[in-house]
């Protein structure tokens, strides 16, 4: 029913790479972590796909959460490409609740919301920040402080706590040597 290869398409057409591979990571990290727990792979992969679309550019709106804004803009493609309602309002959960901490949800959103935060973190995480902030690289170093204690609170699984752990050991050898190197100016 889904065209994959279309969705693909638009996420690196508006995401570009970094939001076509993003949601390639996070579906390596699923496989990692989902261990032998049954879950519905077409709604993860989905919602890996269209987790970010609402913060992409045409569709991103000022003053709008991106999770809400994904949540409207998977809604009306979901619906357009003829998905049944089940499936529909199985991936919009994703994608609403995916940087929630919120217990109350499918394992399919704690799986894609756990794969997002691990994404996050680690050498990809630090990377991500330092790119987008090359003249604030103090922004960029407290940015990758507060994001690594944040979202490993938000983790569900001891696989993704365990992953979340080694990802976090790596970003604090990062920083310290980046400290270590630049004396503290930065």
């Amino acid at each position: 029913m889904l065209d994959k290869e279309e969705i693909m398409r638009l996420t690196e057409e508006y995401g570009g790479k970094y939001g076509l591979n993003h949601s390639k990571r996070i579906l390596h990290i699923v496989s990692l972590i989902a261990g032998d727990q049954e879950y519905d792979r077409d709604v993860v992969w989905t919602s890996a796909f269209l987790h970010d679309w609402g913060s992409y550019s045409p569709w991103k709106v000022d003053g709008i959460d991106h999770a809400m804004r994904s949540k409207q803009v998977a809604e009306g493609f979901l619906t357009k490409a003829g998905c049944d309602e089940g499936f529909i309002g199985r991936v919009l959960e994703c994608i609403e609740l995916h940087h929630s901490g919120t217990p109350d949800k499918s394992i399919e959103a704690k799986l894609l919301s756990d794969a997002d935060a691990i994404d996050y973190l680690g050498v990809v995480g630090v990377l991500r920040d330092f790119s987008t902030k090359p003249r604030d690289l103090r922004k960029a170093y407290e940015s990758v402080e507060s994001r690594k204690e944040r979202l490993k609170s938000i983790l569900f699984f001891e696989e993704s706590k365990a992953m979340a752990a080694e990802r976090i050991r790596r970003a604090e050898r990062i920083l310290s040597e980046f400290v270590e190197e630049s004396f503290g100016c930065f």
